[in-house]
Formats: structure tokens, C-alpha cells, sequence
């Protein structure tokens, strides 16, 4: 049987463009020979749709454009995520063959954990379904049901012989991400002795990013096809039911399951499979899997590019400072944009060292944007001069330096209102754990590229990006962090080394450890408490941050989720 995994990006709440896109891909697998085509969970809406489930026009018009689909579906088998509405609302899979609608199956397992909160929408599904195409067997689910060992794909491949379990999927991105998917994958048709199709969304939502690598994996648990990462694809293969027979009857485990029929909890559809054959083979496509680096650089821009785009936005704009966190945001706005489409500034105060300035300049000129220079000290001197009558018998503290930092916000939002421009935060996770950064200054912003990107890491990537053409200046690279805002001004004057502080980070932030635990990883104890402090005491900053992609297991906002007002002290 040949199938296709139409790995599309959808746009959230465009539904007659989503629609347009699903049926434009049927066509292309229509004429590809597939006998049956996937899209990924709520294609027609887009995921995660949040709110706008609780709005019953929303419903209603998904309705209409499914409709529009199954009207469109002449010739061919399709599974198409939507959101159903029946004595209540499920996240479904409508079972669509040549123009019909032969039912829909309702998903089982809702995930409310991370990023994910399904049971304030939906209702859960209490049957799993198994569609036959001819004398083929292809059991359905959505997403987390493949996850859940002993979960609806138990029943429908063990006890109603299914040979197909396809799973269509909006699985969001971060590191590493992928390879756990593909294990559990490749575990689940080892066991089932099954094929496994897997077809994932791909594309940017706010912090989300979906990866796609859409997946086949034959009933032994290897992998035979793959579609790539952060792209749009139809990913077409041809599997071979007498293979999955011949395998099956090796196998004894499944004669001591027993089976289970229509109406005993298993919904059954049957529809003829279809009588054109393929004339040749299809080719057999297995993207090539990208080192840790290329896979969250290509996160970053996959991300940044769909906010940009699916929000309006023309252009954006970085302020080039000549450190390493604003050039590596601008080296991903051009690979996501083009040239075209990103404005740096450089905005150099009284403590900007000659070799900073330099290199913004640089940066600018290697990457081929449009540069601008704005100094502040005419901007500065003024506002000091006001503050001086409130200020006198005081001594000049941070709060001039974060006067410095504001007034390049300001010019940065200036220049968003007068062109429409996006500003790009360029602040990495490890400064805004530890809030060190300055509100409505650096992290001034309507998208934060970085946020999710700790400091070691952003060095990492820059490496990453020079290595496919050298665009970071090695002095941007090999020059100790600073942020220019007094003399001599060092990051480690208020931080630890983040060689040092980022696997604190990692343990406190997204691991959950005390700090003792912590401590007995090998790290200074007065070090670790002051870390846990800073992170703790910062939330009120983390929370009017910008939004930005989200590349690790543990991101701020929506996966951890802190009150401000809080007065526990951590162990």
C-alpha cells in the first residue's frame, strides 16, 4: 500500500487557507498513487488554538471547511485533524474515503502537562478505531495516544489486527526531542508488529516550534522513511502488508491477545481500497538527521521566520551592540528573512570600547542588512541633568546604567513605530534566569530569539553559523562578556562564569534539583544559593519578557509556571 504523510504548515486560525493547503496536498498525493493520505492534528485550525475553541463560531466554520475537504477527497483515502463537536468538543481525526466521511475518531489521551493543557478543551475519546482498506488494516490515533504504552494503538494493532497504526501529530520541538520520539516510535511497530506512520505538523506558533520529521517505521522497528526537519513535505511511501503478514505469523505473542470486534469497544470502518496501482516504486526518502546544532538553529529560524510572517511583520530590527548574543540574532534573522528584511543599530554610549563598534559595523557588513548608528550620550547627559535634583548626595549606581539600556530601547521602539518595524530582543536564557537584564531597556522587544538559548549555547551556535559561511567576527566570539555600561564593566562582576552557571541553570531550571542536591554535583554551595536566588527573585521580570522560541525540555512561561508573589524558600 502506498501511503502519504502530508507534513504541512498551518497557520493558526486561517481556516480557509488551511483548508486550500490541506486539499492541494490530497491532490498531490492523489496523483502520487497513494491510496491514503495524513495530516497532522488540527490541521484545519492550526495547534494549539487555545481560546478560540471555547468560541462557537470557531467550531462551526472548522465544521464548514472540513466538509470543504471531505468534498475534495474524490479518489483517495484521508485522516484530517479537527477539533469535533458532539455532546461536547474532542480533538479528533475525521476517517474520510472518496468523498465521504466515514467517521471520526476521538483522541483518547489529552496531555496536561508542559506546554500542553487539552483537558480545558476537550473531552476524551473512549474508543480506539481501525479503518480497512480492502483487507489492510490501519488503526487511527492522534498525538499522545501512540505515547501511552498499552494505549488505544494496543488495541487496535494486537487485538484487531491492525497492520497500519498512524498517528498524526502536532508534537512540539526541543533539543533532542527527536530522537525520543523516534525510539518510542520504532518501539511501538517492534511491538505491535506493525508498520508505524507518524505525521507531524511543522512550522512556528508564538514559542512553539514543530519540527516535522514526519516518520515510517517498518513492523521490526526500522526506520524506512523520514521526512525532514522544519519544512514542508509529502512524504510518500509504499509498505508491504505481505511482509507484515509473514512477520505476524513468526510471532506467537499475538495469538495469546485474543481480539476484539466491533462493538466490544473498537470502532471498525471498512471502504475498497483503491483498484489504481502505482506504476513504479516510490522512492525511498530518509532526510538526513542535523547535528544538535544545525537541529536548534534551524528551530531559531523556523521560529522566528513564522512569528514575522504569520504576524504581518515586513521587517525587524536589532540593535547591534558588538557582543556575541546580538550578532548571533541577527545572523539568524538573515538566514530566516534575508538581508532585505533586517535593519542593525548601533547605538554606542560613553563606556562602547572603539573594538565594539567596530564589530557591530562588521556584523552588519558581512550579513549584508541595512546598518544605522544613533549614539546616546546627547540622549544621556540630559537625562542626568534632570535627575540631578532627585538624585543629589547620591552616587551613580546601576540605575544609570539602566537609563543607558532604556534609552536604546526607546530608539529601537521609536524606530518600530515610525516603519512598523519588529524590534528583536537579543537576551539569552542564562541573563534572563538571573535578571540580568534591564526592563523596558535590553529587553525591550516584540520577539526574544534567544530566550531560550542559554549563554554557552549561543556560543555553540555562533561556532554552528560560521561554519556554513564565517559572518561572527572571531573577536565577537573570543571577547569577554560585557555590557558597557561602566567602565571595565565585566558579565562575571554580577555572575558567575557561565561555563559555571549554565549547569547550575540546567539543574534548578529544568531539572528541578535543591540546592544541595545541586551543590553535591560538585558546584560551591554559597555559589548554587545565590544563583537559586537570583532565578527565584526575577520572575516578575521573566514575565513581561517577550515571547521567544522555545528550544529546551523547560522554557520559561509556558512550562514553568512561577507565581511572582512568592515567599518559599527552596532546599
Amino acid at each position: 500500500m502506498r501511503i502519504a504523510l502530508a507534513q504541512i504548515n498551518a497557520v493558526l486560525g486561517e481556516l480557509g487557507g488551511n483548508t486550500e493547503k490541506i486539499l492541494a496536498f490530497v491532490g498531490k498525493a492523489r496523483d502520487a498513487g497513494a491510496a491514503l493520505v495524513a495530516f497532522p492534528e488540527l490541521a484545519i485550525t492550526g495547534y494549539p488554538p487555545e481560546d478560540l475553541l471555547l468560541n462557537p463560531s470557531f467550531i462551526t466554520q472548522s465544521k464548514q471547511c472540513l466538509d470543504e475537504v471531505v468534498r475534495g477527497c474524490s479518489g483517495i483515502s484521508a485522516v484530517v485533524g479537527f477539533p469535533d463537536r458532539r455532546q461536547d468538543l474532542y480533538n479528533a481525526a475525521a476517517v474520510i474515503h472518496d468523498g465521504r466521511l466515514l467517521g471520526v475518531y476521538e483522541k483518547m489521551y489529552l496531555p496536561n502537562y508542559g506546554v500542553f493543557d487539552e483537558n480545558r478543551y476537550f473531552r476524551a475519546g473512549t474508543e480506539p478505531m481501525i479503518l480497512f482498506l480492502g483487507e489492510t488494516g490501519i488503526g487511527i490515533s492522534v498525538c499522545e495516544d501512540i505515547w501511552q504504552p498499552g494505549g488505544p494503538v494496543t488495541a487496535e494493532a494486537l487485538l484487531a489486527d491492525a497492520q497500519i497504526i498512524l498517528n498524526i501529530s502536532s508534537s512540539p520541538y526541543h533539543a533532542g526531542k527527536g530522537e525520543a520520539r523516534a525510539r518510542m516510535l520504532s518501539t511501538r511497530a517492534a511491538d505491535h508488529v506493525a508498520v508505524v506512520a507518524f505525521c507531524n505538523l511543522v512550522g512556528g506558533q508564538d514559542e512553539l516550534v514543530f519540527d516535522g520529521q514526519s516518520m515510517v517505521f517498518d513492523e521490526h522497528g526500522d526506520l524506512i522513511a523520514q521526512a525532514a526537519q522544519f519544512e514542508e513535505e509529502l512524504l510518500v511511501v509504499d509498505v508491504d502488508m505481505e511482509r507484515v503478514f509473514r512477520s505476524r505469523l513468526r510471532d506467537p505473542r499475538r495469538r495469546q491477545k485474543g481480539s476484539v470486534a466491533a462493538g466490544e469497544g473498537l470502532s471498525v470502518l471498512r471502504a475498497a481500497q483503491a483498484s489504481v496501482e502505482p506504476q513504479s516504486a516510490a522512492p525511498r526518502r530518509v532526510a538526513p538527521a542535523l547535528c544538535r546544532e544545525g537541529e536548534v538553529y534551524g528551530a531559531l529560524c523556523l521560529g522566528l521566520r513564522d512569528y514575522v510572517r504569520k504576524n504581518g511583520f515586513e521587517k525587524v530590527v536589532v540593535g547591534l551592540s558588538g557582543g556575541v548574543d546580538s550578532a548571533l540574532t541577527a545572523a539568524i534573522a538573515v538566514d530566516a528573512l534575508g538581508s532585505g528584511a533586517v535593519i542593525c543599530v548601533s547605538m554606542p554610549g560613553r563606556y562602547s570600547s572603539p573594538e565594539t563598534r567596530a564589530d557591530a559595523e562588521r556584523v552588519a557588513g558581512n550579513l549584508g542588512t541595512k546598518f544605522l548608528t544613533i549614539p546616546i550620550d546627547s540622549i544621556f547627559d540630559p537625562y542626568v541633568q534632570a535627575l540631578s535634583g532627585a538624585f543629589a548626595k547620591t552616587t551613580p549606581d546601576v540605575t544609570e546604567e539602566n537609563l543607558q539600556a532604556r534609552i536604546r530601547g526607546s530608539l529601537l521602539m521609536a524606530l518600530s513605530n515610525k516603519f512598523g518595524w519588529l524590534v528583536l530582543a537579543t537576551g539569552n536564557k542564562s541573563e534572563t534566569s538571573m535578571g540580568y537584564c534591564t526592563l523596558y531597556g535590553d529587553m525591550v522587544g516584540g520577539f526574544a530569539v534567544l530566550k531560550d538559548v542559554p549563554k554557552t549555547l549561543v556560543y555553540d551556535l555562533s561556532g554552528y553559523r560560521n561554519s556554513i559561511g564565517r559572518v561572527i567576527p572571531e573577536s565577537v566570539i573570543a571577547r569577554e562578556p560585557t555590557a558597557e555600561l561602566r567602565p571595565n564593566q565585566k558579565d562575571t562582576d554580577s555572575l558567575p562564569p557561565y561555563p559555571v552557571l549554565d549547569p547550575i541553570l540546567l539543574a534548578y531550571v529544568e531539572n528541578d534539583m535543591t540546592r544541595d542536591e545541586i551543590a553535591r554535583m560538585g558546584f560551591d554551595a554559597e555559589v548554587v544559593s545565590r544563583v537559586v536566588s537570583m532565578v527565584d527573585r526575577n520572575e516578575y521580570k521573566r514575565r513581561q519578557a517577550a515571547p521567544g522560541v522555545k528550544i529546551t525540555p523547560r522554557a520559561f512561561g509556558k512550562d514553568r509556571r512561577f507565581p511572582i508573589t512568592n515567599r518559599f524558600k527552596q532546599g
